[in-house]
């Protein structure tokens, strides 16, 4: 089964848990990298939106690990996203 390409956290639906796959800091403000990546947005973690902003370019409520955060959808457009692995029963 192929695997799907990263999308930004930006565009996912809220519900699914996903994996992060990267984060790229904009040119403009490179420190949003090392902000994401301090808050815990590193490759392999599990993500989830649990809710998102007016029309699509509100805030969004993200859960990364155990941590809860609000993000614009700017900084969550700098974190890439695949669907997490599915589990299978032992």
């Amino acid at each position: 089964m192929s695997v799907p390409p990263p999308s930004s956290l930006a565009a996912a639906p809220a519900g699914p848990v996903l994996t992060v796959q990267q984060v790229s800091a904009p040119a403009h403000a490179p420190e949003w990298g090392i902000w994401l990546s301090d808050l815990g947005f590193l490759p392999g973690e599990p993500v989830r939106v649990l809710r998102r902003g007016a029309a699509g370019s509100g805030n969004l409520v993200v859960r990364v690990g155990q941590s809860t955060f609000a993000l614009r959808h700017a900084e969550a457009a700098c974190i890439a996203v695949t669907p997490a692995p599915e589990r299978r029963p032992s």
